[in-house]
């Protein structure tokens, strides 16, 4: 048997689960429906028998994220491929086709992305492995979901018959743009029609062949940008040059609503891509008779609502709310109607023209070596949470425009001042002048947290000079 590869897209920054999802840590990387995220279902889903290790299509600022996660669920990655840009779904998976095929042109591919909801794993592991016949020989398969109500904000496809034989390809007759309501409505009565989910499985020299009939111009720009990729650490990051000549195009538009050899196979067993608020209360059950609520809610005569805070030290009381969102954050809340959900959307928009760093950034800020938070911020002065995980350690650095003082709370510090080291534990403090070289280590087996009070005329994330860094980080707000 032909193992699969999976191949994880997994570099977009949705805004329309804001204020969970932000541009610093999008939806994949969230936990929306379980004690997993999104992309940890994935990465689990598609493991174990029959599947190699997956091959992961990301941005440089996810690439340790994509790597912690994995490593939570004990999940080492093929490659992890790193995107200068974002340039849609079909340069993403041309550059993993061409990475694959340099040792294996037969190699068998599964695409998904990795911010999907998909509850029954098992029946969807079994659906993969009964396209691989039709992959092997040459066909292009893709994955429809058996509708279960007129949406209009999907893509459909038309196949070329009914189809009453489970797991069973049928051939692709067209793919449908999001349709309006009646056309929508005519769909799903004739039961030739499924959702788009913008699943593939394939050969690489079967995609290759059609990337090079339907979109020649796009291979020649990837091509190059794989064949002069460079590695960096355990990633592999593509080459700017050519990447940056490759048109922007989805992986429909550039082959699949053009080639003739696509099969679809339907897959009946619950499927969501969980684009907004309206989908996440959809699909994340009714703990409380109709509402779907997560965290320290309490919930008074409420009915068809998403109530959620994101935070343990938060309570959120909703009383009389009726077919509403409230979504609560440490830095923001989102009170809106489920049927304007959509609108999300434009109000980060409106959030980014005022501004306000909560449109695209956490307080919470996700690093390599760990996290920080902010807790207070004024002028002159700022205080941060941070927690350094076993084994990590900040770069070596300066500043030019502020001075810190560290208290660790928890564990053992290594701490580097110009030329001197020391070990601070709990309850001990440091002070590092403006100007001084310094680094912190977490030397120990537990996670190290410390209390920083950075003091100065400017105390913006961009004030670091680097010197070293194991993260092979360059110069900038990457502490």
């Amino acid at each position: 048997m032909t193992n699969i590869t999976p191949v994880l897209l997994c570099g977009g920054s949705g805004t329309r689960l804001w204020p969970l999802s932000r541009k610093s840590f999008p939806k994949q990387f969230a936990r929306l429906t379980g004690e997993q995220s999104l992309f940890q279902q994935a990465a689990v889903r598609l493991s174990g028998a029959g599947f190699d290790q997956p091959v992961i299509v990301t941005n440089s600022e996810f690439r340790f994220i994509v790597l912690e996660q994995l490593a939570a669920e004990q999940l080492v990655p093929q490659s992890v491929l790193i995107e200068p840009e974002g340039r849609n779904t079909a340069p993403a998976i041309l550059a993993a086709a061409l990475h694959l095929a340099q040792s294996d042109p037969r190699a068998l591919l599964l695409i998904a992305p990795s911010d999907h909801d998909i509850p029954d794993a098992a029946a969807f592991r079994a659906t993969v492995q009964a396209a691989t016949s039709a992959a092997l020989s040459g066909r292009i398969v893709t994955f429809g979901i058996t509708p279960t109500r007129a949406e209009t904000g999907y893509g459909w496809l038309e196949l070329d018959k009914v189809s009453d034989a489970k797991r069973i390809p049928v051939n692709l007759r067209r793919f449908v743009e999001k349709p309006a309501p009646a056309q929508a409505r005519a769909m799903l009565a004739d039961g030739r029609h499924l959702w788009n989910a913008g699943i593939f499985l394939f050969t690489a020299e079967t995609i290759l062949a059609a990337f090079a009939a339907l979109s020649p111009a796009l291979l020649a720009c990837v091509t190059a940008a794989v064949d002069q990729a460079q590695p960096d650490l355990t990633f592999l990051r593509l080459a700017a040059g050519p990447w940056a000549q490759a048109e922007s195009i989805s992986i429909d538009y550039a082959v699949m609503e053009r080639a003739d050899n696509l099969s679809v196979i339907p897959f009946a067993r619950g499927w969501s891509d969980l684009g907004d608020w309206d989908a996440v209360w959809r699909e994340s059950g009714s703990p409380d008779g109709s509402n779907a609520l997560r965290g320290p809610v309490t919930a008074i005569d409420c009915d068809n609502s998403l109530l959620r805070a994101e935070s343990e030290a938060q309570v959120l009381v909703a009383i009389g709310l009726s077919d509403m969102i409230v979504v609560a954050t440490p830095d923001a809340v989102l009170v809106a109607p489920r049927a304007r959900a959509q609108e999300v959307k434009a109000a980060v928009a409106a959030l980014k023209s005022a501004r306000a760093p909560q449109a695209e950034a956490f307080a919470r800020d996700h690093r390599p070596w760990g996290w920080y938070e902010i807790l207070a911020l004024s002028d002159r002065f700022q205080v941060k949470r941070i927690v350094v995980k076993p084994g990590g350690q900040l770069s070596l650095q300066s500043h030019v425009h502020r001075a810190e003082h560290w208290i660790v709370v928890s564990g053992t510090a290594r701490v580097t001042i110009e030329d001197h080291l020391s070990l601070v534990t709990e309850n001990q403090s440091v002070y590092i002048p403006l100007g001084a070289r310094h680094r912190l280590e977490n030397p120990g087996r537990l996670p190290m947290v410390l209390i920083e009070v950075q003091t100065g005329a400017y105390l913006g994330e961009d004030d670091i000079t680097r010197y070293d860094d194991v993260y092979a980080r360059g110069q900038g707000p990457k502490g």
